[in-house]
């Protein structure tokens, strides 16, 4: 009997959570993958702007976005390949006028893109958590290091928010030069170390900050997801779940390797001790997929995006998701 295998193109980062299935190691049932790994930027733009691949791992912004249009060419799978706690992406300038989180209030802020997923989270922690509305800064969209940078979607947004997209000068030499007091930012600007040193995270131990504001809310941010090209899904609906198993699979296999006590597979020292540590803080599966296992996150990130005008209408979690991944056999 001869068995057809359907070939798919994957693009994502290079973690040690998916290399099992980017390896071979972990198949795919029933498909045969050409899977690249690229920059993470690089994957996010080819696949938001053309949609280069079948399966694509994606900012969890830019998924949101499309997603609330009226007739979305992607659906996802809850697998979630990037999460980071994002009050240490808060940069202000030394000596400047923030010291404090109350003192965002009235100031003039950065961010890469309005539709950053890191930026949402910083944004929702301060009208949440310190009570500044939008509205109650000024907004600067500009590339972090290097003008130019522009949005990639499209945005609604609310009256009232004052968003300035500046197009000749980089967040980096903005917030150096005190055109801005602050920028909300995923990535690090270069040369905080070097000639950008005046420039330092508003949080100098933000991991307390992160750790007690998790404990509070249940919130553990989500970054990345994985995204599947309609048309395909929809002339395969089995490669939903299919996938998704395989990716659940890559996940444990990864997370036995940082526990594992008798090898360092990861090179940095005591890590199974730190992987420990992180099991009290945030619970024993500390980086789950699923939907009813991010359930709080999901609601509150999708409230997040209505909010400031990522996305188009009110989402639930259930709406972003293929339905073959909502539910799984018992026997």
């Amino acid at each position: 009997m001869t068995v057809t295998q359907l070939n798919l193109n994957i693009a994502t980062a290079d973690y040690d959570h998916v290399r099992d299935i980017a390896l071979g190691r972990i198949p795919v049932d029933g498909v045969i993958l050409n899977y690249q790994i690229n920059p993470i930027e690089e994957t996010f733009y080819r696949f938001t702007q053309y949609r280069e691949w079948d399966v694509s791992e994606m900012s969890f912004a830019k998924f949101v976005s499309i997603m609330s249009g009226d007739a979305p060419d992607i659906i996802g799978l809850p697998v979630f390949t990037s999460r980071m706690f994002r009050l240490a992406s808060i940069y202000v300038r030394e000596g400047g006028p923030i010291s404090t989180g109350a003192d965002l209030r009235g100031k003039r802020i950065g961010v890469p893109e309005w539709a950053q997923t890191a930026a949402i989270y910083t944004r929702g922690w301060m009208t949440d958590e310190l009570g500044i509305p939008l509205s109650g800064v000024t907004w600067v969209q500009a590339g972090l290091n290097e003008p130019g940078r522009r949005e990639q979607v499209k945005l609604k947004l609310p009256d009232g928010i004052n968003l300035v997209a500046e197009q000749e000068k980089s967040l980096r030499d903005m917030l150096r030069d005190g055109a801005i007091d602050a920028f909300f930012s995923a990535r690090p600007p270069a040369g905080i170390h070097g000639p950008y040193a005046m420039i330092r995270p508003l949080f100098p131990d933000a991991r307390t900050v992160e750790t007690e504001y998790f404990q509070r809310t249940g919130v553990f941010p989500i970054m990345h997801i994985i995204a599947i090209r309609r048309p395909v899904y929809e002339r395969n609906p089995w490669i939903a779940q299919n996938l998704y198993k395989a990716f659940h699979a890559a996940r444990t296999s990864s997370l036995a390797r940082i526990f594992d006590r008798q090898a360092s597979r990861l090179f940095v020292p005591w890590i199974a001790e730190y992987a420990e540590e992180t099991r009290k803080v945030l619970g024993k599966d500390f980086f789950p997929y699923g939907i009813d296992e991010n359930r709080r996150t999901l609601e509150v990130y999708l409230k997040w995006c209505f909010e400031q005008g990522i996305a188009r209408r009110q989402l639930k979690p259930e709406d972003l998701f293929a339905p073959e991944t909502r539910t799984a056999f018992r026997v």
